[in-house]
């Protein structure tokens, strides 16, 4: 989800920056920064899952349910955390932001309850997997 939000508001769209209460170098330092990190993330979490699945261990309902829920996690904490407590950033600027705020963390409660049905398929599956075993 970092990589979807600098992406598209960062650079496509230059709603905000990662950190918007300093000079516009700053903010692209900042941008630069969260992209690093975001990158690394996702290499780490590459060479999880491949190891996962190198043992034969990956259960693939538990891992796209680990993925939604990964990702409503980063959007509702950017939305909730950065864009609110923290300030560093809003989604948009010079508009009215209760709807961008709504969106943006509707979005991420959405990620999360799709995430945590696919976790209770998941473990429904498992469980009904072992007790046939």
């Amino acid at each position: 989800m970092a990589a979807a939000d600098e992406i598209v508001f960062h650079q496509l769209l230059a709603w905000h920056h990662f950190y918007d209460r300093s000079t516009p170098a700053v903010g692209l330092l900042a941008d630069g920064l969260l992209h690093t990190a975001e990158v690394l993330g996702l290499v780490a979490g590459f060479v999880l899952f491949s190891d996962l699945r190198r043992r034969g261990a990956l259960s693939p309902g538990h891992a796209r349910a680990g993925l939604l829920l990964g990702l409503g996690g980063f959007q509702l904490f950017d939305g909730v955390v950065d864009h609110k407590v923290l300030r560093t950033h809003q989604v948009r600027y010079g508009v009215e932001l209760l709807p961008y705020d709504l969106a943006w963390n509707g979005f991420a409660v959405v990620l999360l309850a799709a995430g945590a049905v696919l976790a209770v398929r998941a473990d429904r599956a498992s469980r009904r997997s072992a007790a046939a075993r």
